[in-house]
């Protein structure tokens, strides 16, 4: 897969495709569709299978006390993306720029003449241009006058419900991990670079792999049975997400113990899978008390892989 960084760095080759607008929060089974769809296409006008995407999210721009967790960071998504077939994504840089840019611009300089667009599939909400005038319609319009084919996006539905990325975060909020997984139609996955922390899990004999967030933290708490990928297998383990309360922590942080594991992850890329919730975050009166209660979380994960280990490590097999 190709990834194409800016707008200015679409070249006269990069003419001609299939395309999909959006910001592919999760990637979930809503958006899988939609790939599934243009890959349709694609193969029908033998042209690449396009998805035009922004970073930061529009959101996160226009209004970022507004702006909810992200499920996948842009690492994570264009992987997810690749694997669904995808043949391009065009990033652009979601700044002033591109908000003030009127939406008949962006349809005639950016679709039509840059990327050559035969096939385009939205939402029918979609929004975009300057003061959001751009809507599926004026596509339409712009459509049958220059020559390509508008389509809107189908609708997934689970249990008679959209299946959508706010459905998944509040999924995530409540510790239903199975109901975000079957709607994400995958695990929940966080994936981060390792950094350096206070060393307090060390001192409690259990040395943590931490990984921080830069925008707001993803919409779960508490204690979790997790596999770790990004290493020489996928590692079973036991995570922690939230603020720390007994050492008076503030900031949200993603703790990994991995089981049976010792060497340097700093700066490693790692991503932890999350497979049942164990417990919610609490504060613990002293270190030991809180040392007693992650050992009582160590075993239960270990009886989670226990009963489920044979499982997961056919699933390796297969991946």
């Amino acid at each position: 897969m190709e990834l194409i960084r800016g707008w200015h760095n679409l070249r006269t080759r990069h003419r001609g495709c299939v395309a999909t607008i959006g910001n592919f929060d999760g990637v979930h089974r809503g958006h899988q569709a939609v790939l599934a769809r243009l890959a349709e296409e694609a193969r029908r006008y033998r042209l690449p299978a396009t998805v035009i995407t922004f970073e930061p999210q529009p959101l996160e721009y226009l209004r970022p006390q507004a702006a909810p967790a992200r499920l996948t960071e842009l690492r994570s998504k264009l992987q997810a993306l690749q694997d669904h077939g995808v043949d391009r994504v065009l990033c652009l840089r979601f700044g002033q720029q591109l908000a003030e840019t009127p939406a008949e611009t962006f349809i005639d300089e950016l679709l039509v003449e840059r990327l050559g667009v035969r096939f385009l599939m939205v939402g029918d909400d979609f929004r975009f241009g300057h003061g959001r005038r751009g809507d599926y319609a004026m596509l339409q319009a712009a459509g049958e006058r220059q020559g390509f084919a508008v389509e809107r996006m189908p609708t997934v539905l689970d249990g008679g419900v959209r299946v959508s990325s706010t459905g998944i975060r509040q999924a995530l909020a409540a510790g239903e991990l199975a109901q975000a997984a079957r709607l994400l139609g995958r695990p929940y996955r966080i994936c981060g670079r390792v950094v350096r922390g206070q060393a307090l899990g060390r001192q409690l004999g259990y040395p943590t792999a931490n990984i921080a967030f830069h925008r707001p933290p993803p919409p779960l708490e508490g204690i979790f049975v997790v596999r770790v990928g990004g290493l020489d297998r996928p590692r079973p383990g036991v995570a922690s997400i939230g603020t720390r309360p007994t050492v008076n922590g503030t900031r949200t942080l993603l703790e990994v113990y991995l089981f049976d594991f010792s060497g340097n992850l700093y700066g490693r890329h790692l991503d932890v899978e999350f497979l049942q919730r164990l417990r919610s975050e609490q504060r613990f009166d002293s270190l030991e008390a809180l040392r007693a209660q992650m050992d009582l979380d160590a075993a239960a994960a270990r009886d989670y892989f226990s009963a489920f280990g044979a499982g997961l490590q056919e699933q390796d097999d297969r991946t």
